[in-house]
């Protein structure tokens, strides 16, 4: 909550904020941590989408482990973005053809990345 509390008090705050769950990677610092509780995330989502209402509030990196009741959840509680493909810049990423089975299951419409 405090990063997003710094992100809302920027003048202007930014157009992008991903939202990353826990990625537990073998070998690393963070591999033995305890993830945060889902509903804690869905109201980090919340969060941002409630400081920040014109920012694109991505869900990023650990969707690859996240059900999709719970995504379906951050996206009613704002989250209105995601990093589309396989892979993320090191961790596994939701498949394509998941994400638009998602999307339809869910009513969402796929729109064009905005920041290119």
């Amino acid at each position: 909550a405090d990063m997003i509390a710094q992100l809302a008090n920027m003048d202007p705050y930014p157009q992008s904020v991903p939202i990353n769950n826990l990625v537990k990677v073998p070998g690393t610092p963070m591999a033995g941590a305890e993830g945060i509780d889902p509903i804690e995330f869905v109201r980090t989502i919340a969060a941002a989408r409630i400081s920040m209402p014109k920012a694109m509030v991505r869900l990023s990196a650990g969707r690859h482990d996240m059900s999709d009741e719970m995504q379906a959840l951050c996206f009613l509680a704002g989250a209105n973005s995601v990093f589309y493909g396989e892979k993320l810049l090191t961790t596994p990423n939701a498949t394509a053809y998941g994400d638009d089975e998602l999307f339809e299951r869910l009513g969402l419409v796929p729109t064009d990345n905005v920041y290119r």
